[in-house]
């Protein structure tokens, strides 16, 4: 059965988002869409050192993360995070960021617990969709490939 139009928005408008990118622009844009998709709750760290605190003390509904990072990349945030595993926040839905469209990279992000992906610069109707998904059917953590 399809959520209702309102099921979504309301998952939406009630969503605590962190974003997580080194650039100052990227946080502000990223922000601007959310708020404009109509998230209320949105909180941003410029780098994963921050970003793993973060979690800690807000424990978001998603993580949007951006994977090249000085200090702590994006796959090195994501594999500290999910390596703890008696957390309640292990587990949090990641939306990773990226420049790159390669499907390998797309696979490696999904091998190491990320549960969605978006191509920069991020369009408003992408993140919409990639939010709705995973606050209304989650995913598994970790999705298992088969060759």
């Amino acid at each position: 059965m399809q959520p209702s139009v309102r099921n979504v928005e309301a998952a939406i408008r009630s969503a605590k988002i962190l974003v997580i990118d080194d650039e100052f622009s990227t946080r502000k844009a990223i922000r601007t869409l959310l708020l404009s998709a109509g998230v209320t709750d949105v909180h941003d760290a410029p780098d994963g050192e921050s970003g793993l605190a973060a979690v800690g003390e807000l424990d978001p509904d998603v993580v949007i993360l951006n994977w090249h990072m000085p200090g702590m990349s994006g796959p090195e945030f994501v594999r500290r995070l999910r390596a703890g595993q008696q957390l309640p926040f292990s587990s949090v839905p990641i939306i990773m960021l990226t420049d790159h469209t390669a499907p390998a990279r797309v696979l490696e992000a999904m091998r190491f617990g990320v549960h969605g992906f978006l191509v920069k610069p991020v369009s408003g109707e992408a993140l919409h969709e990639r939010l709705a998904s995973l606050l209304l059917a989650p995913r598994p953590r970790r999705l298992r490939l088969v060759s």
